[in-house]
């Protein structure tokens, strides 16, 4: 069971997020810009690392919801909601201890002509807390050497955080575009960096999300089918 609100919900992206990072039972994982939790929460779902997960969120209301999450799940002892500012990561988390940060940051410029009448989803979709250059400085902080970044972004702002991410000693490694159809453009990049890394990247498959009679495609069924059955994928 997860708790959304009207002012904070989630996508797709997240689910692809989730998916995309694919954390390993002994990794020590940090998701920043958590929101409601969801993408530990999805975790939890499938094959979960067995350290305790930490989300950051730096709205109350939303750390609230996924506490709410955590609660009605019995999660407690397997995730934990930090409310605090990522760029001030380092009053709150110890330095090089986690091998895996997740982040499904704002993905509209401060200034962009973005604009919500509800300061909670400017925030969430807007850069006025955090851009990609603060993400991937508080991942520096948090990765031990090897440990990856993993964050989706839109497809126009791919050079923000590949430039964001070498700047941080992040070298970009894994890149997969994602569409909504066969023949659009895309309209999502995930990308994954490793802490003192070799240069090279690796250009995945894109991702299609739907089939040609407008359903799921078979891998997008698989994807969701990880986290629990297609059926219960609704609002309720």
């Amino acid at each position: 069971m997860i708790f959304v609100s009207k002012d904070s919900r989630f996508g797709t992206d997240a689910v692809l997020l989730a998916d995309f990072a694919s954390p390993k039972r002994i990794d020590r994982a940090v998701d920043l810009c958590t929101g409601g939790g969801i993408i530990p929460l999805l975790w939890l779902c499938g094959d979960a690392p067995r350290e305790k997960m930490i989300g950051v969120e730096i709205q109350r209301a939303c750390c609230e919801l996924a506490r709410m999450s955590i609660a009605a799940n019995g999660d407690g002892e397997r995730f934990d909601v930090m409310e605090c500012d990522l760029r001030q990561v380092e009053n709150y988390l110890p330095r090089e201890k986690f091998s895996l940060v997740t982040c499904n940051p704002p993905y509209f410029a401060a200034g962009s002509g973005f604009a919500n009448k509800s300061e909670s989803r400017t925030i969430a979709r807007s850069e006025t807390m955090c851009h990609s250059l603060d993400v991937c400085r508080a991942a520096k902080y948090l990765l031990k050497y090897g440990g990856r970044l993993c964050l989706c972004q839109r497809p126009e702002r791919m050079a923000d955080v590949i430039c964001a991410m070498r700047e941080c000693l992040i070298e970009p490694k894994r890149i997969r575009l994602v569409q909504q159809r066969a023949n659009s453009e895309p309209w999502l990049v995930l990308v994954e960096g490793r802490r003192g890394g070799r240069p090279g990247i690796k250009f995945m498959p894109t991702l299609i999300v739907e089939n040609g009679s407008g359903s799921y495609s078979d891998e997008m069924r698989q994807i969701y089918g990880r986290y629990g059955d297609e059926a219960k994928w609704q609002e309720n």
